[in-house]
């Protein structure tokens, strides 16, 4: 079976093809399970490559794009969401709210509507490579396009 057709991929693959024909799913020959896997397999800087990072506070989630040189700041997302109890969630609750994996979570197509702040410091990069629902797949986009098929609300959310 190809990476294509499952399930997770192919709601990825939707999401971006609904807002933007132009816009497809790359099947990587390596694991893109972490950035700098992926910017090796992309040969691409790892700030390129957006983490998509799913944060549980105490009534709902929110996720996260980073880039991949950077790490996500809890201090800074409590500040910016008001929220005292902010922490990573786990990979159950990541596999509830996005419908996927970790290594493969995508910005795009998830199955419980969840809130999305980027990280201002991806606007740094041309094209932008984020998870497309498998650690071996992903997908190429500039930021303003990754900010309007996300509907995310950029911050400065990095340490």
């Amino acid at each position: 079976m190809s990476l294509l057709d499952k399930e997770p991929v192919k709601r990825a693959k939707k999401a971006l093809k609904d807002f933007d024909k132009l816009l497809s799913v790359i099947v990587l020959d390596d694991s893109a399970r972490t950035a700098k896997d992926a910017a090796l397999s992309l040969n691409c800087e790892v700030g390129a490559i957006v983490k998509s990072l799913l944060f549980r506070t105490e009534d709902s989630f929110i996720l996260c794009l980073i880039a991949g040189d950077k790490r996500c700041s809890i201090n800074k997302l409590k500040k910016i969401t008001n929220k005292k109890n902010i922490s990573m969630a786990n990979p159950e609750e990541v596999k509830i709210q996005t419908g996927y994996t970790i290594g493969g979570v995508s910005p795009v197509g998830h199955i419980a509507l969840v809130e999305i702040l980027i990280d201002n410091s991806l606007k740094r990069f041309n094209d932008l490579y984020a998870a497309a629902g498998h650690p071996n797949c992903v997908f190429k986009i500039d930021f303003k396009k990754l900010q309007k098929i996300t509907n995310g609300k950029v911050e400065e959310l990095i340490e």
